[in-house]
């Protein structure tokens, strides 16, 4: 990671000297993970759309092999497999609760017209 010259807030870890630079650094890391979880949360939604059957919305092998490739990414990129596994099983469990409120919804019948 470099330091962007345009802003001068820009800091790596190795540049940071003080705890505001640290929660400069965190707070638009922050920012940009939400980004990122609400296109993979956009997925979700089109897989319920796609998948024709409410049963296979649960897939433990699916889970298994995304948390695998996870675990195999962690190492090239420096991240404790300690972090990684929980977070992404806990968000793996709330993406598969949020695909099927949307699978449900998709599929609810229209309410009455009065």
């Amino acid at each position: 990671m470099t330091t962007y010259k345009s802003d001068p807030r820009r800091h790596t870890a190795e540049t940071a000297e003080t705890m505001t630079d640290v929660r400069y650094e965190v707070d638009r890391i922050d920012r940009l993970l939400v980004e990122i979880l609400a296109e993979r949360q956009s997925f979700m939604d089109a897989a319920a759309r796609i998948k024709g059957d409410r049963n296979i919305v649960h897939d433990r092998a699916r889970i298994e092999d995304v948390v695998a490739k996870v675990k195999a990414a962690c190492e090239a990129a420096g991240l404790s497999p300690a972090i990684a596994e929980p977070v992404w099983r806990t968000l793996i469990d709330r993406c598969i609760a949020y695909e099927f409120e949307s699978y449900d919804a998709l599929r609810a019948p229209f309410p009455a017209s009065s």
